[in-house]
């Protein structure tokens, strides 16, 4: 029976938090480092960037971030390009390598989300107030720019510090569905004539990259991620964040500027940390799961057969392909670090289908965007690199293990507010979807709610990619614990 008062989740989020190598309060030092940090902008700083607070700076982003760290605008350029800028928020020049604001950053790694409760990397005085490209605030960046020709590909264009003002702060769902149905513009009360305008070109320019990439054979995968539903401090529900245009468009432009920054930091001859995604660990998996729908695959690894097999499985059954999306990201491994040196072959971004990618968007929420920060602001001075190759190969399996340690932690909080809303429901059948057979154990996610749990009884022979029928044996919220029993 479970017990009358449901478990405290915030506690359990702080327990995850240490039980994975992480804090979940910030050191006293830290936060009086923080404390005393100046927001203006000093006349030096403003001497040496362009002033670019006139053009029309917008944010697209869940309706609750606070810690916005890029803005963008688009162009008409010649022979029917589209000039592309992107501001990327300053943050190395108030978190000094070394101290101790960075020392913490670093050993976290990432800022961790789930779901009852978030824990920044950067202290919310930092990265929600003081670096964040708020609108109607003046805010140094480093600003990236590349042109999208007619066919889709990139051309790399400048790189340099620059004083931004972020004009209109947009919603993700509320801009996808504009996009998606063109009704009557959701943010006239914003009185900016030209917003309108300016998100169809971007979505046009997103448009025309995403088309180009598909046909190198990137993998248009499509995940369910649920979230709790907090109510003061109860779960209430799981949500899913659903995918729109908005999502895209903002996932092609960040694509296009971490792909400036990798050229920049090669023209330049500095080592750099990548983002890859290695060829799938287990292709014949994938194979395997492609001969299921009748579809063939070749013996080995080829990325653009593999895109061909996803999007016809979109088109011909779009409620499942979140599940055949699950099951190849399973089979394929997850993504990491890699400290590349200067002239040195990249392994490359499977899943992308590009072999020049690396994470430099996001600095108030990623360590590794702070490195890659402060190399590209080292090359614009023409200053020696601030890291060796040797440190940045230790940074990079440091924030590999810790981007997979924070994936625990969340994936941990999923699970127990899931068993928090399963509580009363023991003995009930549900639909899944095996999600993980190995010798750890066996893993299936339900419909609804969306939660994964363990299936520890009649297991054998389940096969990543297979749909059941299980029964909830016994939920253990405290423990994150949802065993099922298959049917």
């Amino acid at each position: 029976m479970p017990s009358q008062n449901p478990p405290d989740l915030r506690k359990l989020a702080d327990e995850a938090m240490e039980r994975y190598g992480f804090s979940p309060k910030f050191p006293k030092n830290v936060l009086s480092e923080v404390e005393r940090l100046n927001d203006e902008i000093i006349p030096e700083e403003r001497r040496s960037a362009r002033d670019l607070r006139s053009i029309l700076w917008i944010s697209i982003d869940n309706h609750d971030t606070m810690d916005i760290d890029q803005i963008q605008f688009c162009e008409r350029g010649p022979d029917d390009e589209i000039l592309v800028k992107i501001a990327i928020a300053d943050v190395d020049h108030l978190v000094g390598k070394g101290s101790a604001t960075d020392r913490h950053a670093a050993k976290h790694g990432t800022s961790i989300y789930t779901g009852v409760v978030t824990y920044p990397m950067l202290p919310v005085r930092l990265s929600e107030d003081i670096t964040s490209l708020h609108p109607k605030k003046d805010k140094l960046a480093v600003v990236i720019e590349y042109a999208v020709l007619s066919d889709g590909s990139i051309r790399h264009g400048e790189i340099y510090p620059a004083i931004v003002r972020n004009k209109a702060k947009l919603v993700y769902e509320v801009v996808g569905e504009w996009l998606e149905n063109q009704g009557v513009f959701p943010y006239e009360d914003l009185d900016i004539p030209a917003l309108p305008e300016q998100l169809l070109l971007q979505h046009e320019a997103a448009q025309k990259m995403k088309a180009e990439r598909a046909k190198q054979g990137f993998l248009d995968l499509e995940t369910i991620e649920a979230s709790p539903v907090m109510v003061e401090g109860s779960v209430t529900g799981l949500v899913i964040q659903q995918e729109s245009p908005a999502h895209s468009l903002i996932e092609e432009f960040m694509i296009s500027a971490n792909r400036t920054l990798v050229a920049r930091l090669n023209e330049r001859s500095y080592p750099m940390i990548q983002r890859i995604v290695r060829t799938p660990r287990n292709w014949q998996g994938i194979v395997e799961e492609a001969a299921s729908y009748h579809y063939r695959l070749p013996a080995d690894p080829d990325v653009q057969a593999l895109a061909s097999f996803l999007i016809a499985m979109k088109k011909k059954d779009p409620e499942s392909f979140p599940d055949l999306s699950l099951t190849i990201v399973k089979l394929m491994g997850p993504g990491e670090y890699v400290a590349i040196a200067p002239d040195e072959d990249s392994v490359g971004h499977f899943a992308l289908a590009v072999t020049d990618y690396t994470h430099g968007t996001a600095p108030n929420r990623r360590y590794v965007d702070i490195i890659i920060q402060r190399l590209i602001k080292a090359s614009l001075k023409t200053q020696p690199a601030p890291y060796d190759i040797d440190e940045l190969t230790m940074l990079a399996q440091h924030l590999s293990a810790s981007e997979k340690a924070a994936k625990k932690v969340e994936r941990f909080m999923r699970k127990a507010a899931g068993a928090v809303l399963l509580r009363d429901r023991v003995g009930e059948t549900f639909r899944g979807l095996v999600t993980g057979a190995s010798e750890k154990g066996t893993y299936a996610r339900i419909i609804d709610p969306p939660v994964e749990g363990r299936v520890v009884k009649n297991e054998d022979g389940l096969k990543v990619g297979q749909r059941v029928q299980v029964r909830l044996l016994n939920t253990d919220p405290e423990k994150g614990f949802i065993d099922f029993e298959r049917i």
